[in-house]
């Protein structure tokens, strides 16, 4: 069954999709498989992001055609589709072994990653995996991690203290953090996973690899050899290299950071005041019956009060909205950078979603919970969210302990390919995170400021 399906029309003056090195044409439209991952291919705030996402979109306007997705649920529906013709193209990593090649033909860009030891930097770091013996090191149970440090523990002879967890909201990404947070001693991830968090403070150390490389990049059917022609000499051109390197800055070195360094820092907060923008809030507030506060808190969590705060995602503004949202509410997303603009449109979206959320969740206070986590999520993620929690046996009208522990879930294959999920991949934890932190600002700023 198709996961879901998206259609993307690149504009370009290459015109006729005639690629100029092969004999054959592109067709109009060319229909690419791919997998909800991490860095992939995910939704946020509504539109479509990731790495493979953002090559495969330079391939279409580069020669001219129109993308139509098509999301599966797993790797063996994705063979099965090329195979069946049903797809033209895999836009995904795709394992280059002698098994996948026998269904299809590698093309484009070839990535390795390999499995690392993460652990705290600094003076007593390991640095050859004999060191690991009488160590604790902690993975998912019954993952590839898992298995690979038993047979690392049995290749040395034995001594590695493996300690294993099994929690639904348990993923790599956490235990990297448990590592720095100091609640965990050390892990194992993807070196693609351990790029993606590097935090930039130099906390942790990555270096050491614990297996061989593993080998992977795109596909098509192996009777498709001339689009895999194609694939492969646009991959090879300087432009689509510049390209590739600006998409992996962008979603492995930035991906961990709230925001890019903006030009030029937030104005001064007033003596006396929570912000430099408090008459904003307090006339943009009444439109949506919140407290002024609370919508200073979302500002504050956003931006810093920075109207020149750019997100690795390309949200703008003292409300971190995305370009495409800003077009949707009439903004030029240049514009963005304008206080009072921002906030108007900002609010035009708290509206709409509380218009979405407020049938679901009907205690108005509550509700306040679920608006806060579709601003940061987009709501698609927060609806598939209520719909786990429904099925799965929690309150979905209540957010701690309840929908905000299904959103943690989405993290999981397991539940983000469920049948009621219909948006994917989505790191939850970050949006635990923020309902909680705007929570506890919009706290303090009650008992800094009264009405």
């Amino acid at each position: 069954m198709v996961w879901a399906v998206l259609s993307v029309f690149i504009w370009t003056t290459a015109g006729c999709g005639m690629d100029t090195q092969q004999s054959r044409p592109l067709p109009d439209t060319l229909i690419v498989g791919t997998l909800y991952s991490p860095t992939g291919f995910f939704t946020l705030h509504e539109d479509t992001l990731g790495y493979d996402y953002d090559r495969i979109c330079d391939f279409a306007r580069s020669h001219g055609v129109v993308l139509r997705f098509k999301v599966a649920r797993s790797m063996g529906a994705l063979l099965d589709w090329v195979e069946q013709d049903s797809v033209q193209l895999l836009a995904c990593e795709i394992p280059i072994t002698a098994e996948y090649k026998q269904r299809v033909i590698p093309c484009g860009a070839v990535n390795e990653t390999y499995q690392v030891l993460v652990q705290p930097s600094g003076d007593s770091v390991i640095d050859n995996v004999t060191q690991l013996v009488g160590k604790q090191v902690w993975v998912e149970r019954d993952s590839k991690y898992e298995a690979r440090l038993r047979n690392l523990n049995n290749e040395i002879g034995g001594g590695i203290d493996i300690r294993t967890v099994k929690a639904d909201t348990i993923m790599p990404e956490d235990l990297i953090d448990m590592v720095g947070e100091g609640k965990l001693p050390m892990t194992v991830v993807d070196s693609d996973i351990a790029t993606m968090n590097l935090d930039g403070d130099g906390r942790f150390d990555f270096s050491l690899r614990i297996s061989f490389a593993q080998r992977s990049s795109w596909a098509v059917a192996i009777d498709h050899q001339w689009l895999a022609d194609t694939i492969d000499a646009w991959a090879q051109s300087i432009n689509a290299r510049a390209y590739s390197k600006n998409a992996l800055k962008r979603y492995f070195s930035l991906s961990k950071a709230l925001h890019v360094t903006p030009p030029e820092e937030a104005p001064p907060i007033p003596k006396g005041a929570l912000s430099p923008y408090d008459s904003l809030f307090q006339t943009y507030a009444k439109e949506i019956d919140w407290d002024w506060r609370l919508l200073a808190a979302v500002s504050y969590a956003e931006s810093g009060f920075n109207p020149y705060a750019v997100s690795w995602a390309g949200a703008r503004g003292i409300m971190q909205l995305m370009p495409r949202t800003a077009v949707t509410y009439g903004l030029d997303p240049d514009e963005l950078v304008d206080p009072e603009k921002c906030l108007n449109a900002a609010v035009r979206v708290i509206r709409d979603l509380n218009k979405k959320m407020a049938p679901l969740v009907p205690d108005s206070a509550e509700c306040v919970k679920f608006i806060l986590a579709s601003y940061n999520a987009g709501p698609g993620h927060v609806l598939d969210a209520i719909a786990l929690a429904k099925k799965f046996e929690k309150d979905p009208t209540l957010w701690d302990g309840n929908v905000e522990e299904a959103i943690l879930w989405k993290q999981n294959p397991e539940f983000y390919n469920d049948s009621v999920c219909r948006f994917g991949f989505f790191r939850g934890r970050q949006t635990v995170d923020y309902v909680a932190r705007i929570e506890q600002q919009y706290h303090f700023y009650q008992n800094k400021f009264k009405p």
